[in-house]
């Protein structure tokens, strides 16, 4: 085993990592921004490393400042959570090359799964069923349309190298496939820095499935039953359980079909195969995530598994003590991913001052969590404050326990997602089993919590587009101290990152354009012209990080 481990992370995840490493006794180093440098998860290690900035870019994602960090402190190796780089596979080739040991899987198999046209390719040759599609990169409209034609509609344009719904765009008729496939391939190039998109027949509701491997060595995975983490907003997960309440009796051809893609590509260590299922039951291969899942806590509450001690001990070649036939799922476990987000204004983020902050405590409880009263959840990351899981005999002893602990729940200074998740929890679907990946949208079950919005929220002003829904940005408080849409200055409703600039000074544009991307929390929003006119100036470039109410363009 190490005797020290550097964690490439922040938060609730870094927090977890930490507390195994202890308990295994591996002296972990922390790293931090500027504005974490008093945050929880610097404080759950034994070192720390400060990493200057603020913005991702200049930070976690700084690979080579990452790595000289763990050369000055003497780790011998690198866990990278979620996130961030762990799924990078440079990164990794980089980390291996200086000499420590990289807690993930094999570059090479990285790379391959994170190609998601090269991952559909290696499921299909493992004989795992995937949603048909085309998989070639798609470079010509033409191709969608005669796909669209032979399937049916709705097709999926998706980004090859993407996942967690960016990239992807549904077409649901045939005139709708130009804005689609335009919208896939510009967040494909803003997010993956190549334009390649793929297209599939999109399944309407489907179940959201998914596998979790563990690898010891490229030949010999196991399986560790099935989550089901159908219950989304905008491709997130809000929601996850294991075992699954519908289709459990595909979980033995899922865990084999998991196992064939692990081995196929030469997988090592912790992963997970996601798969759509149809209201038939028929599953298929929608993508693997080379790395620890957040919702990885459910499958070690049944299975009574520690996976990032697991994690630790492949990537040091020990053993893990136990094989797949030693695998036995006990009860049942719910998982809420208690975000920095209100729920009542379209899961708008909410950065800002944690001022009370009281877990839940109780039999079959489990907090896993990055922040405490007084922390600031900042506005240039991960929007996650915590998760609250809750194991019972059954699912419905789960369930209702896990209610009771979000009742217990206090945080106050800054608006969570609690109320949707306790909403959620009663939806008639859900107490069903019958959720699907449109349950959340479908069932408007969040729709009083909407109503609930402040008026502020509704007063005239720019408008934000998230995934092609409009929503207010200004209050007029803001309008006035940035000079308001009046003046033509379109301003940032949130600090974020800015990811693209999709306009030039002098283009002509109307209401509704695009005029840039900007990511706040990981949640990527697309900011509008709230008028028509000319682009006078544009006052942010890809990577600049913006504050709220920050003038961006300037359009007369």
């Amino acid at each position: 085993m190490f005797n020290k481990v550097l964690i490439a992370n922040r938060g609730e995840i870094t927090v977890r990592i930490a507390r195994t490493c202890t308990e295994l006794g591996v002296a972990t180093v922390a790293v931090f921004s500027d504005v974490d440098a008093e945050a929880k998860h610097v404080k759950a290690c034994d070192e720390s490393i400060a990493l200057p900035g603020i913005s991702a870019a200049d930070t976690y994602l700084r690979s080579e400042v990452v790595i000289a960090a763990a050369l000055e402190v003497g780790a011998q190796a690198i866990h990278p959570g979620y996130g961030f780089l762990a799924e990078n596979a440079g990164f990794a080739e980089e980390v291996i090359a200086a000499g420590l040991v990289w807690i993930g899987p094999p570059p090479d198999a990285t790379r391959a799964l994170g190609d998601k046209i090269e991952a559909r390719r290696i499921a299909a040759s493992s004989g795992v069923p995937v949603v048909p599609g085309i998989t070639e990169p798609v470079r010509d409209l033409g191709l969608v349309y005669a796909f669209g034609k032979e399937h049916g509609y709705p097709v999926a344009v998706k980004a090859a190298g993407g996942g967690g719904g960016r990239g992807l765009r549904v077409a649901f008729e045939e005139r709708q496939v130009p804005e689609a496939f335009a919208a896939a391939r510009r967040e494909a190039e803003a997010y993956f820095s190549s334009a390649d998109v793929y297209a599939e027949r999109y399944l309407d509701a489907p179940k959201h499935l998914e596998v979790q491997i563990l690898a010891p060595s490229s030949g010999d995975a196991m399986w560790l039953g099935v989550r089901d983490c159908s219950l989304q907003r905008r491709h997130q997960k809000l929601i996850e359980e294991s075992p699954p309440p519908l289709h459990a009796e595909r979980a033995e051809d899922m865990g084999a079909a998991a196992v064939a893609v692990s081995t196929a590509c030469g997988y090592v260590g912790a992963g997970t195969v996601e798969m759509l299922v149809d209201e038939d039951g028929c599953f298929y291969f929608l993508e693997v995530n080379a790395r620890l899942q957040v919702e990885h806590t459910v499958t070690e509450q049944i299975f009574g598994i520690d996976l990032v001690a697991c994690q630790l001990l492949i990537a040091a070649g020990d053993p893990l003590g136990f094989a797949q036939t030693d695998l036995v799922a006990r009860g049942h476990a719910i998982e809420c991913r208690i975000n920095a987000e209100d729920p009542a204004r379209d899961f708008a983020p909410t950065p800002g001052v944690i001022t009370v902050y009281e877990e839940p405590k109780g039999v079959g409880l489990r907090v896993d969590s990055g922040y405490g009263a007084g922390d600031e959840v900042p506005g240039a990351y991960d929007s996650l404050i915590a998760k609250i899981i809750a194991w019972g005999p059954d699912r419905e002893d789960a369930r209702e326990r896990l209610l009771a602990a979000l009742g217990q729940t206090e945080i106050e200074g800054i608006a969570t997602t609690i109320p949707a998740h306790r909403a959620l929890l009663e939806l008639d679907e859900f107490v069903a089993g019958k959720h699907t990946t449109v349950t959340v949208v479908e069932s408007g079950v969040l729709g009083q919590l909407s109503r609930a919005a402040p008026d502020a929220l509704h007063e005239a002003g720019g408008i934000l587009l998230v995934d092609a829904r409009p929503v207010r940005l200004w209050n007029p408080a803001m309008a006035a101290s940035v000079g308001g849409v009046s003046r033509g200055e379109l301003v940032a409703p949130m600090q974020g990152t800015i990811v693209k600039v999709l306009v030039t000074a002098g283009a002509e544009v109307a209401p509704g354009d695009p005029v840039a991307v900007l990511e706040a929390m990981k949640m990527a929003t697309t900011v509008t012209a709230a008028r028509a006119g000319t682009v006078r100036e544009v006052l942010v470039a890809a990577g600049d990080t913006a504050t709220s109410g920050q003038v961006l363009a300037v359009i007369e």
